[in-house]
């Protein structure tokens, strides 16, 4: 019987599958989105959750906390300066599982993991480059014109 005994094992021992999830949280939090499988975005989401909570706090525990867990200290910084103010007013749900079909090699199950809103951001960014793209090329050619 498997009662009271939460999370998943993933077929691996407690220090290989506690890598894991450090390595997957941390990549979610720097790329705001990762493929991987199905049971390991599931085992993954409640610990991005917790790492977002902790930011929206924002105070020097919170932060050691997550400097324990994730593994690098650009994840860190980034979650508490620019994901955590993001959250501020969203009282959880700030991931989001997108099925993404079958892996061809292995056959495995794939998901997509990202932050809910990071879309919008990417969206955001690309339309900054197209303008600037545009601007650059209007002021290229207002100066052809008036070397004529």
């Amino acid at each position: 019987m498997r009662h009271r005994k939460a999370g998943v094992k993933l077929k691996r021992d407690i220090s290989a599958r506690r890598a894991l999830l450090r390595g997957l949280v941390t990549n979610v939090i720097e790329e705001e989105r990762i493929t991987t499988t199905v049971p390991k975005a599931k085992a993954a989401k409640p610990l991005v959750e917790k790492m977002i909570t902790l930011a929206k706090e924002d105070n020097p525990h919170a932060r050691r906390q997550a400097a324990a867990f994730l593994m690098t200290p650009e994840s860190v910084e980034k979650l508490f300066e620019k994901i955590g103010p993001r959250f501020h007013q969203r009282n959880g749900g700030y991931t989001r599982i997108v099925k993404l079909g079958w892996r061809k090699g292995d056959g495995a199950e794939t998901a997509k993991l990202e932050l809910v809103g990071s879309e919008l951001v990417k969206r955001a960014a690309e339309r900054a480059a197209r303008r600037e793209e545009r601007l650059k090329q209007l002021r290229e050619g207002s100066e052809g014109e008036e070397s004529k």
